[in-house]
């Protein structure tokens, strides 16, 4: 005879379980109603926009207008006056031990990352900064081999097109996002060496050739993100060596606490910085590199699937600009944070090539052939 107790122990582990499937179900909706009520703020950020005189000028390397730059008290030196180096920047910070047989967490998505600058960018070269970081000290001192590059079948495609540094300078294992991370490295690399840094799930579609002609003393290029320009993101950052700007936005990080935040330093001071400073930076429009943007529908457009009709006529779009869906349009960022569950997370190459979405038909001509 079946006890009320049974009954009850049943009908618990019945409600666990139907909690346990329906969970990611749950979280999506939540994620949807969130980004997507009113309150939300996020038509703010995709509203349409009109790019700017000084926007349009920083993209097509021309004359800026109206320019009032005070008087330098040091003299340029001769690099001020060379473009922008066309090199590419990387960062990637592998977590120890490593996941996936040993292989590590690079994959097709950071495989295509790379790519698009190789085919897009055709730079003089590729730097591919990493490092391993661990909670444990111990297991990074006993840590000498380096799976990562050895390992991983994706790296392996690319090593006869880039150069792998490994990083061996100190990490700060505080930090609770390797994003954070990354935030010093890739301003110390470009203070160092100047070009462009990319980040892994940002894609260059077109030549950067004109942005790195920016004119001294504008020695960084960076975009808006969002269309009501609230800050200027550093997904995408191209800067001479040894300039200014950079310089003034590494002292920021001096005493900074980064677990406490999640885009003040990357995505607002420097709006901040570049409002105090404006003749060091040349400021894209939303549409260079961050367009469109995280919100909700505009992830969405991104992957919905669209008909072969859609499809042909993006890829005419595509034909006419060069490698991008619109005129001013430089790069794609994919906004892993908001887009890797709902869409990136289960791209193959199979997939890119067989299923019609605006992302897919960008990433296709990043593909080696025998993928």
């Amino acid at each position: 005879m079946v006890t009320l107790r049974a009954i009850r122990i049943s009908l618990i582990l019945a409600l666990i379980l139907a909690l346990y499937y329906s969970f990611p179900a749950l979280c999506r909706l939540s994620d949807y109603v969130r980004q997507t009520n009113p309150l939300s703020g996020q038509k703010l950020v995709e509203q349409d926009f009109t790019p700017t005189r000084k926007e349009l000028a920083c993209l097509y390397g021309t004359s800026l207008p109206d320019e009032r730059v005070a008087p330098a008290t040091i003299p340029p030196s001769p690099a001020s006056h060379q473009p922008i180096p066309n090199i590419a920047h990387f960062i990637w910070l592998q977590k120890v031990p490593l996941r996936r047989a040993g292989q590590g967490d690079f994959d097709f998505l950071s495989y295509l990352a790379v790519r698009s600058a190789i085919v897009s960018l055709k730079p003089a070269a590729i730097f591919f900064h990493y490092a391993y970081t661990s909670k444990d000290p111990a297991l990074l001192d006993s840590f000498k081999v380096d799976p990562l590059i050895d390992n991983n079948q994706w790296i392996h495609r690319l090593k006869p097109h880039v150069k792998f540094v490994r990083h061996s300078g100190p990490l700060n294992s505080s930090l609770e996002h390797s994003a954070h991370m990354a935030d010093m490295m890739r301003l110390e690399f470009l203070q160092e060496q100047g070009g462009i840094y990319l980040n892994m799930d940002a894609f260059a579609l077109r030549p950067f050739t004109d942005v790195l002609k920016s004119p001294h003393p504008h020695d960084v290029v960076l975009g808006h993100e969002g269309s009501n320009r609230l800050g200027l993101c550093n997904a995408i950052i191209a800067a001479r060596p040894n300039s200014t700007f950079v310089r003034r936005w590494l002292e920021t990080y001096d005493g900074a606490d980064l677990n406490k935040e999640w885009n003040y330093h990357s995505v607002l001071l420097p709006k901040e910085l570049a409002g105090r400073h404006p003749g060091e930076v040349c400021e894209l429009p939303p549409d260079a590199f961050f367009w469109p943007t995280w919100t909700w529908g505009h992830v969405r457009w991104m992957h919905e699937p669209i008909t072969r009709a859609e499809a042909q006529f993006w890829e005419g779009r595509m034909e006419k600009t060069g490698g991008s869906l619109f005129d001013n349009q430089l790069a794609y960022h994919a906004w892993s944070q908001m887009a890797r569950d709902r869409y990136l997370g289960r791209l193959t190459p199979q997939i890119v090539r067989s299923e019609n979405t605006r992302f897919n038909l960008l990433m296709r001509r990043f593909m080696e052939e025998d993928l």
